[in-house]
């Protein structure tokens, strides 16, 4: 196998995409390592989740800094000091500036709780319910500089079922979260993703995992991702 990807990941509270990324790059095949974990928030859990796992963390506070540019700067030389090729944001919940984006542009993805480009923004499970969708679900996407906007790589669908609370959807598009955000990291540091333009190029479009796509049925509580069906670009 090739050298690993080093990866660092942005957070600012829980993280628990970030564990979901952690476990899988714990796996000897794993095509990335987990480099640092850096936070604007020193409260963030999942720093201590971070340091029990032997991997480098740190906290980049915004108050620190001037400005916005300042502490976007603080950030890319920590994510750089570690030697990371890639950006993972996993929950965090500050805007990047464009100059910082421009900078990591093909090489940092977001994961984010709905089938975008729907419900984009906070609470996207809240929109979901008042929508009345029956299928909601979470996608990995290239990061822009607008908000939850940038080319998809890869989404999975889970059912809304009929007197769901917002807990509940939220609860079952987490589980979908933490299947998904690995095997699209995957993608991205084997090569078979990038990004052209606005768009998201698939290098190895006979793979079953390119364009990833999961259909549950409504009895399913969580999207099965040993069942995909393929599609092409």
């Amino acid at each position: 196998m090739s050298a690993r990807k080093k990866v660092a990941i942005l957070i600012s509270g829980r993280g628990s995409n970030m564990a979901a990324l952690i476990q899988a790059a714990a796996e000897r095949d794993y095509p990335a390592e987990i480099a640092v974990v850096i936070s604007d928030n020193p409260d963030a859990t999942g720093l201590k989740l971070a340091a029990s796992k032997g991997i480098a963390s740190g906290v980049v506070e915004r108050k620190n800094f001037q400005s916005k540019a300042a502490h976007d700067e603080a950030i890319d030389q920590a994510v750089r000091s570690a030697g990371a090729e890639l950006i993972a944001l996993a929950g965090y919940m500050r805007l990047l500036s464009r100059s910082f984006v421009e900078k990591w542009q093909g090489r940092m993805i977001n994961i984010h709780p709905s089938l975008l480009p729907l419900f984009k923004g906070l609470v996207p499970h809240r929109q979901a319910l008042a929508a009345g969708v029956r299928v909601h679900g979470a996608s990995v996407h290239f990061v822009t500089p607008d908000m939850d906007d940038g080319p998809i790589i890869a989404q999975a669908a889970v059912p809304v079922l009929v007197g769901d609370s917002e807990a509940e959807l939220t609860a079952r598009v987490l589980k979908a979260e933490h299947q998904l955000y690995p095997v699209a990291l995957r993608m991205l540091a084997e090569g078979k993703v990038r990004m052209e333009g606005d768009r998201t190029q698939f290098v190895s479009v006979n793979d079953t995992s390119a364009g990833m796509i999961a259909a549950p049925s409504p009895a399913d509580d969580v999207l099965d991702l040993q069942h995909l069906a393929r599609i092409t670009p």
